[in-house]
């Protein structure tokens, strides 16, 4: 068999088992008897075991199967869990990681044997009693085996041969055997011990058809998908392949107990010698199938039809790519919506333009409808990047010597794939610097009352067109005076300017590249290589992070996202002759506010707007925009101010005049224009005309 055509299948639903295996095995570790749990941990091994022996992964298929018989006999009571079990299996759970990349990477399994951690369970099996639980090699079959042996040979043509044939049954077996083709009654008998039979079934007949066409089924071949039915089925194939070729195929399939048949002749197939072969519990229940049921000559796979398979899967799995490829397809709808809108409002007025503008009003509906369907497709859980992380605190806390415990909520909060895929490290850099340096050891702990066990926390939420990951621990918090003085030491400012910063520009230094609190370099920290990354990476996807610490309590790092990368809801302004977009996400509100409110503060201007102070920024200045009456600017006595806002900060961004919302489609600059952090990119509007679109975030 070909396999490599399900390769992306077997990887997706390893990816899925290996995650599977270490939330049980977590929970495991905190209910060591809870059987609901052993039981689903032994069916993900042997579903494990099953999928890398069918794609031929041997090595893989090894460990599984050793880490199946474990958990065989911890199911029967035979071995207790405790702690180094727990340890092994995690390891285990590492090293089939390590096979699934080399999959990833080369479509093969690679030569790593992992022998230590075979030896490992065999010694957890060995404590039991049970000694070396790998594979024995296949022994001589005994008396009492070839009796079973000769037991199934003596049954099995009543197995095939047992169905009510119809007219075009016959018809087309006869044709079969005309065209030259031999057609062979087979039985094949599947392990008791199978979990999957269906699947085992289905490869089954799949190896078959690579040597001929599979002209009927019994049972049928939708009961067969069903599983209704007990550990043997049978079937008649029409091949020009010897029948000694057919049974070596079915029984090259994983769990097949064994296969046994004879060619048959088209004239025995009738309906007559099955009723007498039949027993008359399978003659009535033959009789009982619905004629849907039997599956047509020729036809590889029975319609179905009972009924009972109207609710299937309701998922399906889209390659990123083809969703980018219609996300891109709909940015260009709606430039092009754009532009009727711009032309119709540059047209005159009218019946003709009254009923223009309803079409325009129309299509904006759709194609904003048809944004949201497709957005929707391509927001994910974070939950797919965050339930990796217990597992790496309960390492950490080993690691360290440190007790402490993960809490999540939010986990279900939705963010665009793209962002997804790419928040992973910057939020474990995050939960290693809280293990490492938040929160103090065990013993300083008890000292200042707190609880022996230090708890760190993730919680994810939505908040308006941006999701919000919060990061922080219950520890010592930030030493702003250590901090300050490490920054002296490095040359980065000197002790009468750190004299003058703010808790917040001391905090900042921890996101230079290079810039470690650590006393010694481990394999967690110390090099400098963490917040810097953290803060580069987050902000690529246009987000930002900010730290909240009180000295004694914990810190808590707060990372906004942007929910989607491509199309966003805007606010057009325009500076001179300038257009611009800012995203609604940023604005809180816009003011229309008299020159004579302008305040100075340190020689910056400010307004105060109920109660607060906002500082001003005057974006002709920072966008370095040519005025061409400076006079008449001078002149004005009230300015358009939009309120922007980041976490707890606000500022007033000056403009000259507000276009309206539009929703645009953000073009990445690339890395023609990637020195200036103020733009995030650029849009084309209606006209034709490119906007550049102006980053609020960096602006404040």
């Amino acid at each position: 068999m070909d396999v490599s055509q399900y390769l992306e299948i077997f990887i997706d639903e390893t990816s899925e088992h290996i995650q599977n295996l270490s939330d049980c095995i977590m929970n495991l570790e905190q209910e060591p008897d809870n059987k609901d749990t052993i039981n689903e941990i032994f069916r993900a091994a042997h579903s494990l075991k099953g999928m890398a022996g069918t794609m031929g992964f041997k090595r893989m298929q090894h460990l599984t199967h050793d880490m199946e018989n474990v958990f065989s006999e911890v199911r029967n009571d035979q071995i207790k869990v405790n702690s180094a079990m727990i340890d092994v299996l995690f390891q285990c759970l590492d090293a089939i990681e390590g096979y699934l990349d080399t999959i990833k990477s080369t479509s093969d399994e690679g030569t790593e044997e992992n022998e230590a951690i075979i030896k490992s369970l065999n010694d957890i099996l060995a404590s039991a009693g049970k000694g070396d639980a790998a594979p024995a090699p296949k022994k001589e079959e005994t008396p009492a085996e070839e009796k079973k042996e000769e037991a199934k040979s003596s049954n099995y043509e009543e197995k095939f041969l047992n169905g009510e044939f119809t007219d075009s049954d016959k018809a087309a077996f006869k044709e079969q055997e005309d065209a030259g083709l031999k057609i062979y009654g087979m039985t094949v008998y599947i392990e008791q011990s199978c979990l999957l039979k269906s699947a085992r079934a289905f490869l089954v007949f799949k190896a078959l058809e690579e040597l001929g066409t599979i002209i009927y089924y019994n049972p049928s071949s939708q009961d067969v998908e069903d599983e209704k039915f007990d550990f043997d089925f049978s079937l008649l194939v029409a091949t020009n392949s010897s029948l000694d070729d057919c049974i070596k195929a079915a029984k090259g399939v994983l769990e097949i107990e064994t296969a046994v048949g004879r060619e048959v002749k088209a004239e025995e197939l009738s309906n007559e010698g099955a009723e007498e072969s039949a027993p008359a519990e399978i003659k009535e229940e033959a009789k009982a199938l619905p004629e849907a049921t039997k599956a047509p000559a020729n036809n590889k796979q029975s319609s179905g039809g009972n009924g009972k398979q109207a609710v299937t899967s309701r998922t399906v799995r889209v390659d990123i790519e083809k969703l980018d490829t219609l996300m891109n397809q709909v940015s260009e709808l709606i430039i092009a919506k754009n532009s009727l809108v711009s032309i119709s409002s540059a047209d005159g007025s009218g019946a003709q333009s009254q009923s223009f503008t309803e079409q325009i009003e129309y299509l904006e509906r759709i194609t904003t409808l048809l944004h949201e369907s497709v957005m929707k497709a391509r927001m994910v859980p974070i939950e797919s990047v965050v339930n990796k992380f217990p597992r790496m605190i309960r390492d950490l806390s080993k690691t360290l010597d440190k007790k402490m415990e993960l809490v999540m909520t939010g986990e279900d909060t939705e963010l665009d794939r793209t962002v997804v895929d790419q928040i992973g490290d910057p939020l474990q850099h995050l939960l290693r610097n809280s293990a490492d340096h938040g929160l103090e050891a065990n013993d300083v702990r008890v000292k200042r009352g707190k609880p022996e066990v230090g708890k760190i926390f993730l919680n994810a939420y939505q908040e308006g067109n941006n999701v919000v990951i919060e990061v922080g621990d219950d520890g010592n918090g930030i030493d702003t005076a250590s901090v300050k003085q490490k920054a002296i030491e490095r040359g980065l400012v000197t002790a009468d300017q750190a004299e003058t910063l703010s808790q917040k520009e001391i905090i900042d230094f921890l996101f230079m590249p290079g810039f470690s609190m650590a006393k010694k370099v481990s394999d967690i920290s110390g090099r400098g290589v963490g917040l810097d990354v953290v803060k580069s990476n987050i902000e690529a996807l246009g987000g930002d992070v900010e730290v909240k610490s009180t000295l004694g309590e914990g810190s808590k790092f707060i990372v906004r996202l942007p929910l989607t990368l491509a199309i966003i809801q805007a606010l057009m302004v325009e500076i001179e002759d300038e257009k611009y977009a800012i995203a609604l996400g940023s604005i809180q509100n816009i003011e229309d506010i008299p020159v004579a409110d302008v305040k100075y503060v340190q020689a910056k201007e400010v307004v105060t707007l109920r109660g607060s102070v906002i500082p001003l920024i005057r974006l002709d200045k920072v966008l370095d925009v040519e005025r061409k009456d400076p006079e008449a600017e001078a002149k004005k006595t009230s300015l358009t101010v939009v309120i922007v806002r980041k976490g707890d900060n606000y500022a007033g961004l000056v403009v000259d005049r507000l276009m309206g919302q539009q929703e645009i489609v953000i073009k990445s600059l690339g890395k023609y224009i990637n020195n200036n952090k103020m733009i995030s990119g650029a849009t084309i509007l209606g006209d034709g005309e490119v906007a550049l679109i102006l980053d609020a975030n960096t602006l404040i």
